[in-house]
């Protein structure tokens, strides 16, 4: 919310975007979480260890495959010039 405040106004999302961006940082966030610790109980491993291999994962192949998806998505929508799924286009 502190960041969102710091933005320039004439650059702010909408509340209602910057919800729901947020929101699904924290699904994530949470699911990582719980995974984490139920991934500790089966293997006896340290939660902390997990987290920092799951975060590093995530931070790197997780990016780039989130990366090529995007890339590939957006070249369909621009070939089947589909306007609504345009990605940062909120209307």
């Amino acid at each position: 919310v502190v960041k969102r405040f710091r933005e320039p106004k004439h650059e702010r999302r909408p509340w209602r975007i910057w919800f729901l961006d947020t929101s699904k940082q924290a699904i994530g966030m949470l699911f990582i979480h719980f995974a984490n610790v139920y991934l500790s109980d089966l293997t006896e491993e340290d939660p902390c260890s997990l987290y920092l291999i799951n975060f590093l994962l995530d931070a790197t192949l997780g990016m780039l495959l989130i990366y090529i998806g995007i890339r590939a998505v957006s070249s369909i929508v621009e070939w089947q010039q589909w306007e609504s799924l345009r990605f940062g286009e909120y209307g």
